[in-house]
């Protein structure tokens, strides 16, 4: 069991204030090492939410949230940013990719903390990457001059030369047209199926959830599998 998720409730505002709203609602999950999941729902519906509880970067309210076994509770937040580094992988709608770096220096952003051979490692990693994915051409380019679809590759990129066991990715083709949808789609199983890394998905795309191992739709803060057609 790579994930557990058990009892998550996660509440925004306050109820003194009479703003208080309940976004996840004792929700548990688990997901092995290697699946593939996607969950779906509504905008507002909690989605990012439970991705940046997976991702640390956010902590429930109560309930308990365990990775390899680990209870994430029990961790300091200087090793939280030591685990986000090293084994996790974030892919958004936005490629957040700096305007004024080349598409190369942007994907080696994350190793910049490491020694220097360390960095050599993972800049050759970085060129075996950019050739798979096919935008080892492009590498000299700024943002600016790529296209949607090249930009969200990069972040791809830049989200694996870590090697996470992991990789979170919300609304990754939220700004891509059709044609980007599936090659980026394609692209996320492939890294999936051949490297073994673990992939959870949020999207609004039911084309790209369909083609997930796990379907889930987050509704009323709590997740039910999804069937086509319902």
């Amino acid at each position: 069991m790579l994930i557990k998720l058990k009892n998550i409730l996660k509440s925004y505002g306050s109820k003194e204030e009479g703003n208080l709203r309940l976004v996840l609602d004792n929700l548990s999950l688990e997901i092995n090492k290697g699946d593939s999941v996607a969950i779906l729902g509504p905008s507002g519906s909690g989605k990012t939410t439970l991705l940046n509880i997976i991702g640390t970067m956010d902590h429930p309210d109560s309930g308990e949230y365990s990775f390899q076994g680990e209870n994430m509770a029990d961790v300091a937040e200087k090793e939280l940013d030591r685990f986000r580094n090293t084994q996790i992988g974030f892919v958004f709608q936005l490629h957040h990719l700096l305007p004024q770096c080349t598409l190369f220096e942007n994907v080696l952003i994350p190793t910049l903390p490491f020694d220097p051979k360390k960095r050599v490692e993972k800049r050759n990693y970085a060129v075996e990457l950019l050739k798979r994915i096919g935008i080892w051409e492009q590498k000299n380019q700024k943002p600016g001059h790529l296209s949607g679809g090249e930009c969200q590759r990069a972040a791809v990129v830049r989200a694996l030369i870590n090697s996470p066991g992991l990789l979170l990715a919300d609304e990754p083709t939220g700004a891509l047209d059709g044609e980007n949808v599936n090659k980026l789609a394609d692209l996320l199983l492939e890294i999936n199926k051949t490297d073994g890394i673990t992939l959870v998905v949020v999207t609004h795309s039911l084309e790209l959830a369909s083609k997930m191992d796990k379907v889930y739709e987050l509704k009323n803060g709590k997740l039910h599998p999804w069937q086509a057609g319902k």
